[in-house]
């Protein structure tokens, strides 16, 4: 039909394969499936909680992934939008709170992300705030932490694993 424009849809997958590898080391081998890109990461806690400290704590890592994840969006869809932008600088306070009864292991929950963003550009105010929308809006991190999400898990047991 003439006027319409092509709708293309598109999967992004990523799998991890994580081992422990210390007192609370874990070494990651991630894939992204969609391109077979592979990539190592780490992750440990500090002494508080029982690491040595080698590698960043998984927070550190989550809290630069969805700066970045922002980030990254911001600059590739000016790009696209044909909006000018010099710089982007994105500061990040990600909170949670956990509740501990006794000696029993505590209960993580989230209590807010907050993103102050300051964009350095020409353009209009207006154009700002549709650059913004676009890149949240394409910013799987932010799209996914913006709703409900359903985790599954699974447990091996034996040979076989059962769904948790």
């Amino acid at each position: 039909m003439p006027g319409v424009e092509d709708v293309k849809t598109f999967d992004i997958v990523f799998e991890g394969k994580a081992r422990s590898s210390g007192k609370m080391r874990c070494d990651v081998d991630v894939e992204f499936v969609t391109t077979k890109e592979k990539f190592s990461v780490a992750t440990d806690e500090g002494a508080i909680h029982g690491g040595d400290n080698s590698a960043p704590p998984p927070l550190a890592l989550f809290t630069g992934a969805l700066t970045a994840c922002l980030m990254t969006q911001i600059r590739a869809f000016a790009k696209r939008l044909q909006i000018p932008v010099a710089n982007v600088e994105i500061f990040a306070s990600l909170r949670w709170r956990a509740e501990q009864t006794g000696n029993q292991p505590y209960v993580g929950e989230p209590v807010g992300f907050d993103l102050d963003i300051d964009i350095d550009s020409e353009a209009s105010l207006d154009e700002i705030k549709q650059l913004l929308d676009a890149a949240r809006k394409g910013c799987f991190l932010e799209a996914t932490l913006g709703q409900t999400n359903e985790i599954s898990h699974r447990l091996r047991v034996g040979g076989e694993w059962i769904d948790l």
